[in-house]
C-alpha cells in the first residue's frame, strides 16, 4: 500500500475517529434511557402481574375453604362460614354458593339471589371458571370477577388486580384484559380506542403510540393479559440524563482519537514518507542527458538524472527532492532505485554501445553504504557491460572525510569504474586533496559556464586540470559561442540544452542512434529498433 493510499486510509479513519464516537455515545445514551425506561415499565407490569396471582391464589384459597365446609347447603352456619371466609380474605367481596350455575344463597344474603352465571370465560388449567361480568343482586352496573369451583364462586373487584404504586416518578398506567374475548377487564385509565385496537392485536412485546410507549405481558394460564404504558416524557428526560453522562465519554475518546490519528497523518504526510511513497510507486523517473565531445561532436555518454513525476503531471525539481532524499536518510535507496533502473532500461543498448558511459550522481551516504557496490557489481555482470561504462560522480562534499571516503573511491577505481568530480569549485574547498585523488574528471559547473567572460576562475580550473591529466566535461552549454570558447580552451566534453535536454530512454536512444550515425560509419539496418523491445 501506498503513502497516498495510507493517507486516504487514515483521512477516512480520521473522519470515523471524529464521528463514530460521538454517534455511539449517543446511541449507547438512547439504549440506556430506553432499558432504564422499559425496565420501569416491565417492573411496574412484574409487580401488577404478582398482584394479579396473589388475588388468583388467594380466590383459590377461599374457594378451597368453602368446598371444604360440610354444614348444610344455605343453612345458618353455612352463610356464617361463608362470612367468615369473605371476612378473613383481603380480596374477595363475597362468596355465593351455585346450583346449576343459578346462585343459591350469599355471604351477604341469607336468600336465594336473583341472578343467573352464564358460560365461563376462561377455565383455568386447574379446573377453576372465571367470569367477567356487572350482573348483581343489588341492582349495580359495577363490574366484578369472579372465580368459581363446581359449587361456591368468590367475586372480586378487578380494581384489586392493578391496585399497585409504580415504585418511581413517572406516571405508568396499566390495563388488565382477557386474551379470548379481547374483553377490558379493568384499567387505571380510560384507553382510547385506537390504542385499545392496537393492544389487543399485539404480538410483540413494545408499542409506539402517539408519544405514548406500551409493554404487554401476557398470563396465559389465567387467560389475561397486563399492558403498562407511559408517556415517552420520561423517556426524553432519560435520555437527557445519559446524554450528559454518555456524551463527555464520547467527545473525549474522538478527541483523544483524533490527536492520534493527527499525528499518523502528519507523519505520512511529512517528507520522508513522500519520498518513501514515490520510490515505492516508481514516480520517479530516469531522464539521461547527453555528453558529447566538443572535437568531434559525437555523444561520448550521458548523465543520469532523476525525474520526480507529480500526480498533476509536473516534475519535481532536483533541487528539492534530492536535499530531501539526503536529509530523510533515503538518498542511498534512491540511488540504488536508479541505479536497478539505468541498467533495466539501457543495459541491452549499453552492451552493444561500449563506446557509450553512463554517469551517476552519488551523495556522501552513498560512499557509506556496503551495498551499492554490490548492487553496481551485480548488474554490470547481469548484462555484460564494462565497468568503465559506469562513471560515478561525486560532489566536492564526499571528500569533506578522506579518511572515510577515499579509500571507498579507490576501491571503485579497482573495480574499474572511472570517477568524476561533479561541480566542482562550487562546493567544500578540495584543491589540497586533488593531487591525492585518484579521479579521471572533473566537471564545470554551469554556473562558471554561464560566465565564462568575466569569471577569470574558470580558465584555471581548466588549466589545473590538464596539468593534473584530468579531462574535463562542461555543464550548461546553452550557446554556440559557449561552445567554441570552451573547445578554444582545451574542454573536452560538454552537455546542455546547445545539444540536448534530459531524454526519457526511448527518445535517449533513438537520439544517440542518430547522433552516432552522423559522425560513424552507418550502422547494420534496424540495429537500434531492438533496443525499444
Amino acid at each position: 500500500m501506498t503513502t497516498r493510499h495510507q493517507v486516504s486510509l487514515v483521512t477516512g479513519v480520521l473522519i470515523l475517529a471524529i464521528i463514530l464516537p460521538v454517534a455511539l455515545s449517543i446511541w449507547l445514551a438512547m439504549q440506556q434511557a430506553k432499558a432504564q425506561f422499559y425496565t420501569g415499565l416491565d417492573n411496574f407490569s412484574v409487580r401488577v402481574l404478582a398482584r394479579v396471582q396473589q388475588v388468583a391464589d388467594q380466590a383459590r384459597e377461599a374457594l378451597n375453604e368453602a368446598d371444604a365446609d360440610t354444614a348444610a347447603t344455605c343453612s345458618p352456619q353455612h352463610l356464617l362460614n361463608m362470612r367468615r371466609i369473605a371476612y378473613t380474605h383481603r380480596y374477595v367481596q363475597e362468596v355465593l354458593w351455585l346450583h346449576g350455575g343459578i346462585p343459591q344463597c350469599s355471604s351477604l344474603e341469607d336468600h336465594r339471589v336473583s341472578v343467573t352465571f352464564p358460560a365461563p370465560d376462561h377455565i383455568t388449567a386447574d379446573g377453576y371458571r372465571t367470569w367477567l361480568t356487572s350482573v348483581s343482586d343489588l341492582g349495580l352496573q359495577h363490574k366484578m370477577t369472579a372465580m368459581g369451583s363446581e359449587h361456591h364462586v368468590v367475586m372480586i373487584d378487578p380494581v384489586s388486580f392493578i391496585d399497585v404504586i409504580p415504585s418511581g416518578q413517572e406516571e405508568i398506567h396499566t390495563l388488565l384484559f382477557g386474551t379470548k374475548r379481547d374483553q377490558i377487564i379493568i384499567s387505571s385509565k380510560p384507553l382510547e380506542a385506537a390504542a385499545w385496537e392496537h393492544i389487543k392485536r399485539l404480538d410483540v412485546e413494545t408499542l409506539t403510540l402517539d408519544s405514548t410507549v406500551y409493554r404487554l405481558r401476557r398470563i396465559p394460564e389465567l387467560g389475561l393479559a397486563i399492558a403498562a404504558w407511559s408517556s415517552t416524557l420520561p423517556l426524553q428526560q432519560k435520555l437527557h440524563q445519559q446524554l450528559m453522562l454518555w456524551l463527555p465519554i464520547g467527545l473525549c475518546t474522538s478527541l483523544l482519537a483524533s490527536f492520534l490519528l493527527l499525528r499518523l497523518l502528519r507523519r505520512l504526510r511529512s517528507p520522508r514518507y513522500g519520498m518513501l511513497d514515490a520510490l515505492n510507486s516508481n514516480a520517479i523517473q530516469v531522464y539521461y542527458q547527453p555528453i558529447i565531445s566538443l572535437q568531434t561532436g559525437k555523444i561520448a555518454g550521458a548523465e543520469a538524472l532523476a525525474r520526480w513525476r507529480q500526480p498533476d503531471g509536473s516534475y519535481l525539481s532536483p533541487d528539492i527532492f534530492i536535499p530531501l532524499a539526503e536529509q530523510t536518510r533515503l538518498i542511498t535507496r534512491l540511488t540504488e532505485d536508479i541505479v536497478r533502473k539505468i541498467f533495466a532500461d539501457l543495459g541491452t543498448w549499453l552492451r552493444q554501445r561500449q563506446e557509450v558511459h553512463i554517469s551517476i550522481n552519488l551523495s556522501v551516504d552513498d560512499l557509506r553504504s556496503p551495498t551499492l557496490p554490490l548492487l553496481l557489481q551485480e548488474q554490470l555482470q547481469h548484462w555484460g557491460i564494462s565497468a568503465q561504462q559506469i562513471i560515478l560522480e561525486i560532489t566536492e562534499r564526499g571528500f569533506v572525510d578522506p579518511q572515510t571516503t577515499l579509500p571507498v573511491i579507490a576501491g571503485y577505481r579497482q573495480a574499474g569504474h572511472r570517477i568524476s568530480i561533479d561541480d566542482f569549485g562550487t562546493g567544500y574547498s578540495s584543491l589540497s586533496y586533488l593531487q591525492k585523488l585518484d579521479v579521471d574528471t572533473l566537471k564545470i559547473d554551469k554556473s562558471f559556464v554561464d560566465t565564462l567572460e568575466y569569471k577569470p576562475l574558470t580558465p584555471h580550473i581548466i588549466d589545473m586540470a590538464k596539468a593534473l591529466n584530468l579531462a574535463t566535461v562542461a555543464e550548461g552549454v546553452e550557446t554556440e559561442s559557449q561552445r567554441d570558447w570552451l573547445r578554444v580552451h582545451g574542454v573536452q566534453y560538454a552537455q546542455g540544452w546547445l545539444y540536448s535536454k534530459a531524454l526519457p530512454k526511448e527518445k535517449f536512444i533513438l537520439w544517440a542512434e542518430n547522433n552516432l550515425k552522423a559522425y560513424s560509419p552507418p550502422p547494420a539496418k534496424n540495429t537500434y529498433r531492438a533496443y525499444f523491445r
